[in-house]
């Protein structure tokens, strides 16, 4: 199989010099406070107390109030410079439910001689929102304390020409968290506050004891499209369609579908594999091993590539699905290449470290439509 693309070389290079903890996050950290009483009472709120209730009331049984009908159904994480991971979290709601409509106009100034803000592109529905999340994590009791909270102020845009009201979008988030278990409580509202969405998503971010002794890997997914920006983003950000990392811009298939005759691109980053030696200064160089197949419902195997190797641990692998099938016509045997017929299949991903003997294997469920 032909090497990584391009992009992910840039990725390499963005991963090394990007400085992550730039990334000025809206958070307050309730753990290690050693601010003093009176610095605490200065302390910004993030979360309105209202909205707190609400997002109080649904925790236990992780079932929200869905003023905003809204669920979040899936999480990434990547590793950064410092020890935090980049984690995006998904979400979607039927475009009915944010509450698209034609902007208002703006208001007149109030001052004289001052400018009246930028009116809306003609043509464009708007839904202004309030986002709010809240991580909880576990204490020694096993109850949940929030740990960081963030406030995300948005107006989602949608052209009204063929705007469909029942359609179903989905929505990404980016935030930086360290290694641990968690819990998001998030709410979407309107901006006065009395339509309340509330969604909840339990996760798990691995840290360096996770994969002392064996290897792990960032979730596999498909790419649909990858594109580099000037600069990665220095701000908690909510995107439709897309995601963020470093400075790529993401689109991912989350529906894991293939039509017939496409060939797919996997994207994922492997943790703990061991280097090998290399010169002071100079950037780690590995020494892995990657076999990929493809399996049917019952286990058949129905293609399987050559092992790869790689020597960066952001790993991108175009995978044509394309099957070798042998034909026998009497006493003549001849081989053909076709794609993969329409049904459920699923990708198996092993990698080893060459250098250390450990392996990991993965499994993505995918679909021929």
């Amino acid at each position: 199989m032909r090497a990584p693309k391009i992009a992910v070389a840039a990725l390499a290079v963005a991963f090394a010099l990007s400085v992550f903890s730039v990334f000025a996050q809206a958070a307050t950290e309730t753990q290690q406070d050693t601010r003093k009483p009176e610095a605490k009472q200065q302390e910004r709120i993030y979360i309105p107390k209202e909205i707190k209730a609400v997002m109080q009331e649904g925790l236990a049984t992780r079932q929200g109030r869905q003023d905003i009908p809204f669920s979040v159904f899936q999480d990434f994480f990547f590793p950064t410079q410092v020890e935090n991971l980049h984690t995006v979290f998904f979400f979607k709601a039927q475009n009915a439910a944010l509450g698209f409509a034609a902007p208002a106009p703006p208001p007149a100034p109030k001052k004289k001689g001052e400018q009246p803000p930028a009116a809306a592109p003609e043509g464009v529905l708007e839904a202004p929102l309030d986002v709010f999340l809240q991580f909880l994590q576990p204490d020694g009791t096993g109850a949940l304390k929030t740990y960081q909270e963030a406030f995300v102020p948005v107006t989602l845009q949608e052209e009204s020409a063929g705007f469909d009201p029942a359609k179903e979008e989905w929505y990404s988030i980016n935030y930086l968290l360290p290694p641990g278990t968690y819990t998001l409580a998030m709410a979407l509202t309107s901006k006065d506050l009395k339509k309340v969405g509330v969604a909840y998503l339990d996760f798990t971010l691995p840290g360096p004891a996770s994969y002392a002794q064996t290897l792990e890997t960032t979730p596999m997914f498909f790419v649909k499209s990858m594109e580099q920006m000037q600069t990665p983003e220095n701000r908690i950000m909510i995107h439709k369609g897309y995601f963020t990392y470093s400075v790529l811009q993401i689109v991912p298939d989350l529906a894991e579908t293939v039509k017939p005759g496409e060939q797919v691109e996997l994207f994922y980053y492997v943790f703990g594999a061991r280097p090998k030696s290399a010169e002071p200064g100079q950037q780690p160089v590995y020494d892995m091993e990657v076999d990929y197949e493809v399996q049917q419902e019952d286990g058949t195997v129905a293609i399987k590539w050559a092992p790869s190797t790689s020597a960066i641990s952001i790993i991108s692998q175009p995978l044509p699905l394309k099957q070798t099938v042998k034909i026998t016509k009497g006493e003549e045997e001849h081989t053909e290449t076709r794609d993969l017929t329409a049904g459920k299949y699923v990708l198996v991903i092993t990698v080893k470290d060459k250098v250390s003997g450990e392996s990991v294997q993965k499994k993505l469920p995918f679909e021929i439509v």
